[in-house]
């Protein structure tokens, strides 16, 4: 199956009634979560956004600025740029290690009904997984932040968005079904598939209202296409009766 295939079933499973409550679970839980930390952290986070833009002489500008309401519009906006793309990842995280098993149920159970199960990763392998996705998510801006300066900065986001989805999605797309020799080998082997599925995947992250669909329909994707490159990996190793 190639990148594209993988995308056209994700889509295609994408208005199924039990992935569409996926879709919804994982966004309401972040959106809970944000609003209760925003609200009881508020003066917290507005110090910190304050520190960000006096750093870059924004903040000065901002005190100075008449009429003094457009001033405090700037600065919620600001606020609501923060928040929103928190929001999304941290849904996007909620679905690769709560949703995947939902998801992957509907997936292998039409389409890869015969492959047998070897239950090569686990809970704290996706949770571990996850941790350094997002670490390495942190870092990749972080240190990249000077780019910002000569405008190169603008490929940043879709670098990082391409990094966290394909480091999220296909540990979990494929842990219940391959062994860990077999998820292994198929990092490997399968980098630019993983690493292409993460770009598509990612620049819908900024879309607005399409990227409500997106944490599911990345996790559809890479599920499609992890478990078909089993199916053919441990095809052309050889035939082997499969017990689900």
């Amino acid at each position: 199956m190639t990148v594209l295939d993988a995308l056209a079933r994700a889509l295609r499973d994408l208005f199924n009634l039990r992935v569409l409550w996926v879709v919804v679970w994982p966004i309401l839980l972040a959106l809970l979560l944000w609003l209760v930390l925003g609200v009881t952290f508020w003066g917290a986070f507005s110090g910190w956004i304050a520190q960000g833009l006096d750093v870059i002489g924004i903040q000065t500008w901002l005190a100075e600025f008449e009429p003094a309401w457009i001033a405090h519009g700037i600065q919620a906006l600001l606020h609501l740029m923060l928040f929103v793309p928190l929001v999304m990842l941290t849904a996007l995280v909620i679905t690769a290690l709560f949703g995947m098993p939902a998801l992957i149920r509907v997936v292998a159970g039409r389409d890869y009904p015969e492959l047998r199960r070897e239950s090569g990763g686990g809970l704290i392998g996706s949770l571990w997984n996850a941790v350094v996705a997002i670490a390495l998510f942190a870092t990749l801006w972080l240190v990249t932040l000077p780019l910002w300066l000569i405008g190169i900065g603008v490929i940043v986001p879709f670098v990082a968005a391409a990094y966290l989805n394909q480091r999220l999605f296909r540990y979990d797309a494929i842990a219940e079904h391959a062994s860990a020799e077999e998820m292994a080998a198929l990092f490997r082997s399968e980098r630019n598939g993983w690493w292409g599925l993460g770009l598509l995947t990612g620049l819908l992250q900024f879309v607005p209202l399409l990227n409500l669909l997106g944490p599911v329909f990345a996790a559809l994707a890479f599920i499609h296409f992890g478990l078909a490159r089993l199916a053919r990996q441990r095809s052309s190793n050889g035939p082997r009766q499969n017990a689900v």
